[in-house]
């Protein structure tokens, strides 16, 4: 069961996750050579994590394939670690492997509510 405050999360991490796509969509090298489009995607990855971890506990055990303890983690890294250095090439990755799993995940979750 989802509720009201679950159901605006999940719509904000799809809206993020869509934003990402949009400024990642011309590769990794763009992506390497643009300041302005890696800050645009690890703040999104910061508020999308951050909305995470305001889900429900229900819903999350609704969706076992999705790490959320770990998306909490790198929420973590990128607010706290940003002076250490954040590593580029793990957040493409993130973005490339993990982001579609975590959008099907979510539609998955907002589909199941609507039913």
């Amino acid at each position: 069961m989802t509720t009201h405050d679950d159901r605006v999360y999940l719509t904000y991490i799809l809206e993020c996750a869509d934003r990402i796509r949009d400024y990642t969509h011309n590769g990794n090298a763009a992506f390497m050579e643009s300041s302005l489009v890696q800050d645009a995607v690890l703040r999104r990855l910061q508020t999308m994590a951050e909305s995470t971890q305001r889900l429900s506990d229900g819903l999350k055990e609704q969706a076992p394939e999705v790490d959320w303890r770990a998306l909490s983690g790198f929420r973590n890294v990128l607010v706290h670690d940003y002076l250490g250095g954040i590593d580029l090439g793990q957040v493409w990755d993130a973005v490339v492997l993990y982001l579609p799993r975590l959008e099907a995940a979510v539609r998955k979750l907002i589909d199941e509510a609507e039913t």
